[in-house]
């Protein structure tokens, strides 16, 4: 929710890594990337990704 958005991709030895993004005047932006351990994303990971995006869209 509030614009972002997340990309997944598998990794070998069955890890998923994550992608935070947001949309920034027309251009996707790259916000956050880690690998994701457990089904829900963790808030840490979330958190950090809202405070880059603040940051990105004043």
């Amino acid at each position: 929710g509030q614009g972002l958005w997340e990309v997944r991709t598998d990794l070998p030895s069955s890890r998923i890594a994550r992608v935070l993004i947001c949309l920034h005047k027309g251009k996707l932006v790259a916000l956050h990337g880690f690998i994701k351990k457990t089904q829900k994303t963790p808030a840490d990971e979330l958190t950090l990704a809202r405070k880059r995006q603040k940051e990105v869209t004043p």
